[in-house]
């Protein structure tokens, strides 16, 4: 005789019970008839027996919570890459998050109190970007690729863009300069070689379908020996001649000179001001603040640029204005930036603080990681990220986790090890590099916070490993 398996109750009389009057509670009634739902048709559809109220309850319960909890959660960036793209890149202050915080419900947007009339949302950041790089006028889009979108869509629609052959850069996610000028309607017109490009190749290379030229700073790679690119002035007074913009794409623009707090030097917007018409730049990575592309440079310029209907779709929320606005606020006291914006505090530290903390949590982890761990403080490099400065590194210190007994499964061990850090409330997150899980110090702040959690790995550890 074939098994008779028992058919799952139905969805009503279910939603009676108190194990399930619970949830509803907990979650809303329709979520949990809806998930309740979803359940049982899983069942019947594989045929599989019903395991219950209570195991029907239970399995709820923990789908109803995973739905329930927030996807993107805080952690602990000990990857050794400060501007981590994938963690977040740029850490907010506390000056921006109150301001997000402050204006997150009614605020004056898109309103002019002093007209009672409508206003425009780029005249709370556009004086303070004015100021601080002495450009004429300026615009802020979503981020740095949308700004490069929007002015070649703009400054050169149906017409050539020059770009040195050595500058095509891929940004990031497979985003390429000659697509996105191909996206914006532009036609690219390659000059120079890969390693060698001159002013008499910019200068052959305009004509009649020239709309401008455009320099991309190649902040995610260097090309090194036997090169040559034209300086900016030179390139200026080529297109000045020509009568035509000159472009300039900073990528990961800076606002200060790094090298006054002992960090490698960037070109800085000021710099790019000065001889370019048009300068974009990111606004989260080495300026520190939200993710958004700046637009400066020539007000008229400027003007056409903010006209054009693709403004609309690529423009900022209040949310990011409100946090722009005060990050950049923060750089018109120069003297306290380095201890006030986060981004730059964290590069600018001090080798020997970060080796300092790392001895104080050693003991901490070890004591916590227990018999099955060893944890040992070693030096380090730090990268600055974002592809910022990618071949310049930052001395730092970080704990560096091994299996205590060296064997051929010590790299699952490492594996395990990771994701059990990964799986606290806080997620810790490092990197398995030569043999060892490694926590670079230099971004963690909040030693407490992080030794705090540490009780939770324990339990694990004493059970023989993850």
């Amino acid at each position: 005789m074939p098994e008779v398996r028992a058919r799952p109750p139905s969805v009503d009389s279910l939603l009676g019970q108190p194990r399930f009057a619970a949830l509803q509670d907990e979650f809303g009634r329709i979520a949990t008839r809806d998930d309740l739902r979803a359940v049982l048709s899983g069942l019947r559809a594989g045929n599989a027996p019903a395991p219950g109220a209570d195991g029907l309850a239970e399995l709820c319960r923990t789908r109803l919570r995973a739905l329930t909890q927030p996807s993107m959660r805080p952690v602990f960036n000990l990857t050794g890459t400060v501007l981590h793209t994938n963690l977040g890149r740029a850490p907010l202050p506390p000056e921006a998050i109150r301001h997000i915080a402050a204006t997150a419900g009614a605020c004056t947007l898109e309103y002019d109190l002093d007209t009672a009339g409508r206003g425009h949302r780029d005249t709370h950041i556009e004086a303070l970007l004015c100021r601080l790089t002495g450009a004429e006028a300026a615009t802020v889009v979503n981020n740095n690729a949308a700004a490069v979108l929007l002015v070649l869509n703009t400054l050169a629609r149906d017409r050539e863009a020059i770009v040195s052959r050595g500058e095509l850069v891929e940004i990031g996610g497979s985003f390429r300069i000659p697509d996105i000028m191909a996206r914006a309607g532009a036609r690219l017109r390659e000059v120079g070689t890969t390693n060698r490009t001159h002013p008499a190749d910019f200068a052959e290379a305009i004509g009649p379908q020239t709309a401008l030229a455009m320099k991309v700073h190649t902040s995610n790679y260097e090309i090194q020996g036997f090169t040559a690119a034209v300086p900016e002035p030179e390139l200026a007074a080529i297109c000045r001649a020509a009568n035509i913009p000159f472009v300039n794409d900073l990528g990961s623009g800076t606002l200060v000179d790094l090298s006054q707090w002992g960090l490698p030097p960037e070109p800085t917007v000021r710099e790019a001001v000065a001889h370019a018409d048009v300068v974009t730049f990111s606004g989260d990575k080495l300026l520190g603040g939200a993710q958004c592309g700046c637009i400066v440079g020539r007000a008229d310029l400027i003007k056409q640029i903010r006209r054009n209907q693709l403004t609309r779709a690529l423009r900022l929320g209040k949310l990011t204005i409100a946090a722009m606005e005060a990050v950049l606020r923060l750089y018109l006291h120069p003297e306290r930036l380095a201890e006030r914006l986060p981004t730059l505090r964290l590069l600018a530290r001090k080798p020997a603080d970060i080796t300092a903390v790392a001895h104080r949590l050693q003991p901490e982890l070890a004591r916590a990681l227990g018999v099955l761990a060893q944890v040992r403080v070693e030096p380090c490099a730090s990268q600055i990220g974002s592809g910022a400065l990618p071949l310049r590194t930052l001395p730092s210190a970080c704990l560096a986790i091994t299996p205590a007994t060296a064997g051929r499964g010590a790299g699952r061990w490492l594996e395990r090890t990771a994701a059990a850090f990964r799986r606290l409330p806080a997620p810790v997150v490092g990197h398995i590099a030569e043999g060892a899980l490694r926590f670079d110090l230099r971004t963690l702040e909040d030693e407490a916070g992080f030794l705090a959690q540490c009780a939770a790995i324990a339990p694990a550890t004493a059970e023989g490993g993850w």
